[in-house]
């Protein structure tokens, strides 16, 4: 009987390890989707070198500027534009090319698709989550997901990739219920080269 009763109490310990993390989660897609059209800065620092530059996002829309990549996403569009190839590339995106694009589908898709508990490791000020996939043999192998605790924002997310390679991306500066209007989210030729080649993959 008694070890029936430490299998129960474990099983309990665990779900409730599990449940804590997911309402951090819930929390977090809450005050983004609250927040309306959000911009941020962002810096990536990675295996394979480091990036900076602009997001502005909402559920379903994002546009990203850096001297790396520019790209436009206006809920079924999206334009990226790289200067190694020096042209505009039109695509359709999937669900899988929006996963780590939007910090909102991110966490949707974290919710979604990864097992999670709450990390060994906390940061002052915020409330870090590791997840992994529930299907093996994807990109993905490992995500910490750091969460302010007053505002439930995403700061920072550190991914490890299945080949041993990782990045980072932190989240600051956050401006909440902008109201800009769609075109913010489409292509403007302003933003690159003049005679930049554009080209519809679609």
């Amino acid at each position: 009987m008694k070890r029936y009763l430490t299998i129960l109490l474990v099983a309990i310990t665990l779900t409730a390890a599990a449940q804590e993390p997911r309402q951090m989660l819930d929390k977090a897609i809450s005050a983004l989707k609250s927040a309306g059209t959000i911009s941020a800065n962002y810096a990536v620092k990675g295996s394979q070198g480091n990036a900076s530059g602009t997001i502005v996002f909402g559920a379903n829309r994002y546009r990203l500027l850096s001297s790396d990549v520019k790209c436009w996403y206006d809920g079924k569009t999206m334009w990226t534009y790289s200067p190694a190839t020096d042209e505009v590339n039109i695509t359709t995106p999937d669900a899988a090319d929006l996963q780590m694009s939007n910090p909102y589908s991110a966490a949707n898709n974290f919710k979604a698709n990864y097992n999670m508990w709450k990390a060994k490791g906390q940061i002052a000020g915020s409330y870090a989550i590791m997840l992994r996939p529930k299907k093996k043999g994807g990109e993905v192998s490992q995500v910490y997901l750091y969460l302010a605790n007053d505002s439930h924002l995403p700061q920072k997310i550190h991914v490890k990739l299945t080949d041993g390679s990782a990045y980072t991306i932190s989240l600051t500066g956050f401006k909440t219920n902008l109201n800009l209007p769609v075109s913010t989210f489409q292509f403007d030729q302003s933003l690159v080269p003049a005679g930049t080649q554009v080209v519809d993959l679609r």
